[in-house]
């Protein structure tokens, strides 16, 4: 099995996984994502276009809610595993593309989609100012990406570390893979950058609280402890501990 094939098995099992820690760090995320992209269609929703769309978990959704959809990546494998619901939606379109320098043509969009892709990318300037250019005027970006500093990431450090690995995914019995993160930023960091692509940001939420060993070992009572905890963070000072950064902002 090819790495990439790897990262799509490891998407498809977060949002069920055994540790509820894990399922619900990411099925948070995934369904503020999909109400941001439910409130936000507004008046004007023709075309939208999902920055890799991974496993295409809100491939369907945009399908329902715009006339055209356009799902992009740089890899091939990407687009293979969700060329299936082409099939289903026939509003559907797959493209390879390089976001961060598009051959898509300019104002085209009415939303773009973008969760937990730029800490992939180098170059996020590039890649937030392509899809301000690909969106219309007043067009909408949903963004989300992990924050720098949250224990989680800080973790994932210590855990693909020879032999602590091997411990881990005895632990967790599932899938574990290097996150791949080059580009994690702070939310000041990802802050100027939209602003510097040109973008207002309307809304920002911080969600996903990860404490380490509670989520490993304390199961359902561990969640409720970090969604505790989250909420006493969140908006505070200490928000850059939670895991998950996510923004609507409009072109």
């Amino acid at each position: 099995m090819t790495l990439e094939n790897e990262l799509i098995e490891l998407q498809q099992t977060l949002y069920t996984s055994r540790n509820p820690t894990r399922r619900w760090l990411h099925c948070t995320r995934r369904d503020w994502i999909i109400d941001a992209l439910r409130r936000t269609i507004g008046d004007q929703h023709r075309r939208a276009i999902e920055v890799g769309p991974g496993s295409g978990i809100y491939v369907p959704i945009l399908a329902q809610l715009y006339d055209e959809v356009v799902a992009l990546d740089i890899e091939q494998v990407y687009l293979n595993h969700v060329s299936h619901l082409t099939g289903i939606h026939q509003n559907l379109v797959l493209k390879i593309d390089d976001i961060t320098a598009s051959s898509l043509p300019s104002e085209t969009f009415d939303l773009v989609l973008c969760t937990e892709v730029v800490e992939h990318i180098p170059d996020s300037l590039s890649a937030l100012r392509e899809m301000h250019r690909l969106l219309r005027p007043g067009g909408t970006l949903v963004l989300s990406t992990p924050q720098r500093y949250s224990p989680l990431e800080v973790t994932a450090k210590i855990a693909f570390l020879p032999g602590v690995i091997n411990l881990v995914r005895f632990i967790y019995q599932e899938p574990i893979l290097e996150t791949g993160h080059i580009n994690l930023m702070t939310a000041g960091q990802v802050t100027r950058q939209l602003e510097q692509a040109g973008f207002h940001i309307q809304e920002s939420y911080k969600s996903g609280m990860y404490i380490p060993l509670v989520a490993e070992f304390f199961g359902d009572a561990g969640v409720r402890l970090e969604r505790w905890l989250e909420s006493k963070l969140r908006g505070g000072s200490l928000d850059g501990l939670l895991w998950t950064q996510c923004y609507i902002a409009k072109a």
